[in-house]
C-alpha cells in the first residue's frame, strides 16, 4: 500500500535502499598496485602465489576453479574475430579462470569449416580472450586454454594422426614422443597451453566405445606410450611457447568396464588396481605429467571424482604429484545424478574438492555449488586455497602473467606443415599391422593393370580418421584409393566400387563390387567400422555421441558407440563373401577403432591388412605397405578375439585353469605382440647375469637378432617375464621390455635389457611391494605367443621396496 501511494518516488526509493544495502555487503575491492609481488616475474612462484591467493575474493578464487565449455566464448564474423557476450558474463559473473575446447570443431559444437577458425583466426580469438581477461579483470589474470590432442589437436586445419590404439602399434617410443611434440607445438601455437592426453586407461573390454583412444591391454607398454607422450607434450620448458600440460585421462580403472559401457562399473580389485591399472599412470607421473583428470566411474563403491585414496593417498602422497587435477565433463554433478552418492550438487562440489579434486571441467559443478558450501562451512578456506593454488602455478610457471598472448603468423606457419604431414605418414606406416600374407601375396606388384578398390572405408574421409577430430578441407586427407591411385598413376587401370556402408543395410551395390573384382589382376578390399560424428548425430551433455535406433550414420564405435558384438556390421561379411567367391587375389585392408570379428577372413583371405585410424596420410601409408615401398612393423598392443563369448581375453591373464571352450579354443585369433613383416627374422644367444644386494637386483640380459630374410625390416623385439612361484596368483607373462630395431638383410645386432627389482616386485599378502626370493623364467621373442628363447634365474631373497 505505501508503494501505491509514494508511486513511482517510492518505487526509486526503494530501489536506491536496496542498492545501498547490497554495497554494504559486497565492499568494493581495492585497486590492486601495479608493483604487486604477484606481477614480479624475478620473485619466487610460492611466494607470488600466496601473495595474489591473499588479494582474492572467495568468489575470484572459486572462479579460478572453474573451467566453460570455450566454444561459445569467440565471435567470428568475416575474417575478424572477437570475444561473445556469453565470455563477458562468465568473466564478470563467475570470474572463471580456464576454458576447455575453445577451438574445438565438431557436430557437437556445431562448429564447421565455415564457423570454426582456420589456425591464425584461432590464434587471434585466444589472444581476444586472454586480453580482456587480462585488462578487464580486478586482478588481470590470465587464462588457461585446455584442448582435446589425443592424436593431433582437435581444431580445423591441424594435423591428423593416427588414433591412440594405431600409436601403440607403433611400439615406437622415439617416434610417439616426436608425435607429441608436434601436437604440442601446433596447439600452443594457437593459444593452449593444456592438451588433453594421452589416455592411460588399461583396456580389457573390445566392446567398449573408446578402445580406439588407448594404447590396448598391456600396462607396461600402455606406460612407455605415456611417459613418450608426456615428454612430447610438455618438452624441458613450459615457457618456450611450444609445449602444453599434459592431462592423463581417465584416473582410473576406465576402460575395462562391465558389459562394455561406456562410463560404466568397473569391477576390480585392490591389488589388480596397484598392479594393472595404476602403473602407467604412474609412470607418465614419474615423466612430469601436471595434470590428471578423473573418470567418470567408481572403484569399490567409490565415484573417482570424489576418490580421497586415488586423488590424495595415491597422487600426492606416494607419486608426489606436482601439477593439479580436474573432473571429467560433468563429473562432479554426476557424484548425484548418475553416482547417488551426494544429497544434491552442492554436497557434490564439497566433497570433490575436500577428495583432492581441483578443477570442475563445465563451469556448473563448483561456481555456485562450492560457494555455498563455503558458506555451509562443508569446505574450509584452506582446502580451497590449495586447489586454486595448484592451478595458479601452472600459470606462473608457465609464463602466463609476462606472456599471455601468442603470435598468430606463427601458427600458420607452424600448424599442418609440410614436417607434420610427413611425420603423419611415417606414423600412419609404423602403425600399420601385417595379419595374415598367405604365399606372399604381399606386396603387390606395381606393374598390374587393373586392381578393384572396394569397400565402404576405400574413399571415406571420416570414417579413416576415428573420434576427436575436426572437419577437413577437401583434399587434406588421403584415403586408400587416393593413396593407391597416387602410387600407381595411370600405369594401372583402378576400379572403385563402394559395395555397402558401413551399417546401413538399404543402399549397396555388391553387383557392381562383383563385376569390379572379377575383371581385376587383384581386389583391395577396405572394410571395418567409423567413429565419425555427423551432424544429425545426438550427443550427451558430455559430448558422448548417442546410439539411435533406425540411424544409418556409419558410426560403430567412438566415445558412447558400445558394442554387444563385434561382428562387421551392414552388409560387409556379405560383400566380403562375394568378392572371395571371384577367386581373385584379395588383401583386406582393416580400417576401424577396436578389433572386429574376423574369423571368415583369417580362413578364407589371402592378406589382413589392419591398419586402425590411420589419420590423414594413412592411405598413402597403406598404398606404401600394399605395394612394398614400407615393410610393415606394427604389432598388435591387444589381443583379437574370435567370439565376445571369450571376453576378457587378454595374454597376461593370472595362472588359472583357462582351457577351451566346447564350440572353440580359448586363444584369440590374433595375440598381444603379433605382426608380420615382409621379411623373417632369427633370435640367438640368450644370457643373462644376476647381481643381486641387500636392497636391490640388477639383472642384465642380452641376445642377438638376425634378418634372415632377404629385404630390409623392422622387427619389434619383445622380452616377457614370468614369477614361476609367488605367494599371490601372478600372470602368466608380463610385457618387460620392447625395441623396434631395423635390420638390412643378413645385418645382425645384440640387444642388451636391464630389469631391476621394480620390474620383478609384486604386492604380497599384506599388500606390501616385494621381490619374492626365487626363479623367473625370461621369455624373449617376436610376440607374447611366439617367443624364441627361455631361460631361468634366480633372485636369493626378499627385497622389499619403498611405495
Amino acid at each position: 500500500m505505501k508503494i501505491a501511494k509514494h508511486g513511482m518516488l517510492g518505487l526509486a526509493l526503494i530501489s536506491m535502499h536496496l542498492q545501498v544495502s547490497a554495497q554494504k555487503k559486497q565492499p568494493a575491492q581495492p585497486a590492486v598496485p601495479k608493483n604487486a609481488l604477484y606481477k614480479n616475474a624475478s620473485i619466487d612462484t610460492e611466494k607470488r602465489i600466496q601473495d595474489l591467493l591473499q588479494r582474492m575474493t572467495v568468489e575470484e578464487k572459486v572462479g579460478q576453479l572453474s573451467t566453460m565449455l570455450g566454444w561459445d566464448m569467440y565471435t567470428k564474423k568475416g575474417d575478424q574475430v572477437g570475444v561473445s557476450d556469453a565470455f563477458k558474463k562468465a568473466i564478470a559473473e563467475q570470474k572463471i579462470g580456464n576454458l576447455w575446447a575453445t577451438l574445438r570443431a565438431d557436430p557437437w559444437t556445431k562448429k564447421t569449416l565455415e564457423t570454426g577458425t582456420h589456425p591464425v583466426q584461432s590464434a587471434e580469438a585466444t589472444n581476444a580472450l586472454q586480453r580482456y581477461a587480462v585488462e578487464n579483470t580486478r586482478l588481470g589474470i590470465p587464462l588457461l586454454l585446455a584442448e582435446e590432442c589425443p592424436h593431433g589437436h582437435m581444431a580445423i586445419g591441424t594435423t591428423v594422426f593416427p588414433t591412440s590404439i594405431g600409436q601403440a602399434s607403433t611400439w615406437d617410443v622415439r617416434l610417439i614422443q616426436e608425435m607429441a611434440t608436434a601436437i604440442a607445438a601446433e596447439a600452443r601455437s594457437q593459444g593452449a597451453q593444456i592438451g588433453y592426453g594421452p589416455v592411460l586407461d588399461l583396456a580389457r573390454e573390445p566392446r567398449w566405445s573408446r578402445m580406439e583412444e588407448t594404447y590396448g591391454e598391456d600396462p607396461y607398454l600402455i606406460g612407455q606410450m605415456g611417459k613418450a607422450m608426456v615428454k612430447g607434450f610438455q618438452g624441458t620448458d613450459l615457457k618456450d611457447g611450444k609445449h602444453v600440460i599434459s592431462t592423463l585421462k581417465h584416473f582410473a580403472a576406465y576402460g575395462s568396464p562391465e558389459g562394455g559401457h561406456n562410463g560404466g562399473i568397473s569391477v576390480v580389485g585392490a591389488r589388480s588396481l596397484q598392479q594393472a591399472y595404476l602403473p602407467p599412470f604412474r609412470e607418465a607421473v614419474k615423466a612430469g605429467a601436471l595434470s590428471v583428470m578423473a573418470s567418470y566411474n567408481s572403484i569399490d563403491g567409490i565415484p573417482c571424482s570424489a576418490n580421497a585414496y586415488l586423488l590424495k593417498d595415491v597422487l600426492l602422497q606416494q607419486w608426489q604429484f606436482k601439477g593439479f587435477t580436474v573432473s571429467d565433463l560433468g563429473g562432479i554433478q554426476g557424484l548425484t545424478s548418475t553416482h547417488h552418492v551426494a544429497e544434491n550438487h552442492v554436497d557434490g562440489a564439497a566433497q570433490a574438492l575436500n577428495a583432492g579434486l581441483n578443477v570442475d571441467l563445465s563451469g556448473t559443478g563448483f561456481a555456485d555449488n562450492l560457494l555455498k558450501a563455503i558458506k555451509q562451512n562443508l569446505v574450509s578456506m584452506a582446502t580451497l586455497d590449495t586447489a586454486v593454488g595448484n592451478v595458479l602455478r601452472m600459470k606462473f610457471n608457465m609464463g602466463l602473467f609476462e606472456q599471455p598472448y601468442v603470435t598468430p603468423a606463427t601458427a600458420g606457419n607452424v600448424v599442418h606443415s609440410n614436417a607434420n604431414q610427413a611425420l603423419a605418414k611415417k606414423v600412419a606406416a609404423s602403425s600399420i599391422v601385417l595379419l595374415k600374407n598367405q604365399n606372399n601375396v604381399l606386396p603387390l606388384s606395381k606393374h598390374l593393370q587393373r586392381i578393384a578398390v572396394i569397400g565402404p572405408n576405400a574413399d571415406n574421409v571420416y570414417n579413416q580418421l576415428g573420434d576427436y577430430t575436426a572437419p577437413q578441407a577437401d583434399g587434406k586427407v588421403i584415403t586408400v584409393l587416393k593413396g593407391i591411385q597416387s602410387k600407381l598413376g595411370a600405369t594401372a587401370k583402378i576400379a572403385y566400387v563402394k559395395g555397402c556402408a558401413i551399417r546401413d543395410t538399404a543402399n549397396q551395390n555388391i553387383d557392381a563390387a562383383v563385376k569390379a573384382a572379377q575383371q581385376a589382376d587383384a581386389v583391395v578390399l577396405v572394410l571395418g567400422g567409423s567413429s565419425a560424428r555427423d551432424f544429425e548425430t545426438k550427443y550427451q551433455s558430455t559430448g558422448a555421441a548417442e546410439v539411435q535406433k533406425g540411424a544409418v550414420s556409419d558410426m560403430e564405435s567412438g566415445e558412447g558407440f558400445d558394442r554387444v558384438s563385434l561382428d562387421l556390421m551392414g552388409l560387409q561379411n556379405k560383400l566380403m563373401e562375394k568378392i572371395v567367391a571371384t577367386g581373385k587375389p584379395v588383401v583386406l585392408v582393416l580400417i576401424e577403432g577396436r578389433p572386429l570379428n574376423i574369423n571368415y577372413a583369417a580362413d578364407h583371405v589371402a592378406a589382413i591388412v589392419n591398419a586402425w585410424y590411420p589419420g590423414e596420410a594413412g592411405g598413402a601409408a597403406i598404398a606404401d605397405v600394399l605395394f612394398g615401398d614400407y615393410n610393415p612393423a606394427g604389432r598388435l598392443p591387444v589381443s583379437i578375439p574370435k567370439s565376445v563369448g571369450q571376453l576378457p581375453v587378454y595374454y597376461n591373464y593370472l595362472h588359472a585353469g583357462r582351457h577351451d571352450y566346447v564350440e572353440m579354443e580359448a586363444k584369440p585369433l590374433y595375440s598381444f605382440g603379433f605382426g608380420l613383416s615382409y621379411t623373417q627374422f632369427r633370435y640367438q644367444q640368450l644370457k643373462t647375469i644376476v647381481t643381486s644386494k641387500q636392497n636391490s637386483v640388477a639383472v642384465n640380459i642380452s641376445f642377438v637378432v638376425t634378418n634372415s630374410g632377404k629385404v630390409a625390416g623392422d622387427e619389434v623385439v619383445q622380452l616377457y617375464l614370468r614369477d614361476d612361484v609367488s605367494s599371490v596368483v601372478t600372470p602368466v607373462q608380463q610385457l618387460k621390455r620392447f625395441e623396434r630395431i631395423s635390420l638390412k638383410p643378413g645385418e645382425t645386432r645384440e640387444l642388451n635389457f636391464l630389469l631391476t627389482e621394480e620390474d620383478l616386485k609384486l604386492l604380497n599378502r599384506d599388500m606390501q611391494w616385494v621381490v619374492e626370493p626365487g626363479n623367473f623364467t625370461l621369455m624373449v621373442g617376436a610376440s607374447s605367443d611366439d617367443i624364441r628363447l627361455t631361460e631361468k634365474f634366480n633372485v636369493p631373497s626378499i627385497i622389499k621396496i619403498q611405495p
